[in-house]
């Protein structure tokens, strides 16, 4: 994604509130806290205004840590899933309102797999059950390849559904200079930020649920991920970012 972007973030115009609090709404995280990071500001201010949030989180987390004993597999995978459902009532949201798939993390399956085309229909029938006319999804061009195939396994999932839902990509990975790609922003996207000041203090909270991501909680693999300060940081900016096609932005943002 073009770097100015991410070096000048606060010159991006804000888009309007109203337009994205079109009820049911669907956030998908690739992983546990995603949508925190990414969409914690929106889901806030959407569940502000009584909108119906629902939240899929496609991995099982648990390559967060993979030397950990006193967390092997099973018991990260219930650690995370705490935590999330943890995080997101902070926003606002109902533990029934999260669903997680529990696809394997760093391999979430590519569509030409047989796992892969599992999964879609598996997605297909949660499109079905939630009917969201508005979708966060992770950006598409996101350095890490979960997010990527999160956003490919939804795209296709979407391919027959009745609705064409208002699809909106946030970026995670991207804040990251070192995994940042050089790909230029293709001219049909259209990149803007939302104001999260009145909730930020909400996010925080729903960030700090996360304690086996952002503290020492989990210490027996040295090898073991954590969020750096400086990667929170880009999280708790008074503001989100957001792209989407041009073609899919109502006329009155």
């Amino acid at each position: 994604m073009n770097s100015t972007i991410f070096a000048t973030p606060t010159t991006l115009p804000f888009g309007s509130m109203q337009t994205i609090s079109n009820s049911p709404i669907l956030v998908v995280a690739p992983h546990p806290d995603d949508e925190t990071l990414g969409c914690g500001g929106a889901i806030a201010r959407l569940r502000q205004l009584d909108c119906d949030v629902h939240v899929l989180v496609i991995s099982d987390g648990t390559q967060s840590h993979p030397h950990s004993r006193q967390y092997p597999p099973p018991a990260l995978r219930a650690l995370r899933e705490s935590e999330t459902i943890s995080g997101v009532a902070s926003l606002g949201v109902a533990a029934e309102c999260v669903t997680f798939l529990q696809l394997p993390d760093g391999a979430v399956p590519a569509l030409s797999t047989a796992a892969g085309q599992r999964a879609r229909i598996r997605c297909s029938l949660y499109l079905e059950s939630v009917m969201p006319s508005v979708i966060f999804l992770p950006w598409r061009y996101d350095p890490h390849p979960d997010h990527r195939a999160s956003w490919q396994l939804l795209r296709a999932a979407l391919s027959d559904f009745p609705l064409q839902p208002r699809l909106i990509e946030y970026p995670i990975w991207d804040w990251d200079p070192q995994q940042r790609g050089s790909m230029p922003l293709p001219d049909r996207f259209h990149v803007w930020r939302l104001d999260i000041s009145a909730v930020l203090r909400k996010k925080r909270s729903a960030i700090a649920a996360y304690r086996s991501q952002t503290t020492s909680l989990i210490a027996d693999d040295p090898t073991g991920f954590r969020l750096s300060s400086e990667m929170l940081t880009h999280f708790t900016q008074p503001w989100e970012i957001y792209l989407e096609e041009m073609a899919k932005i109502p006329s009155d943002q």
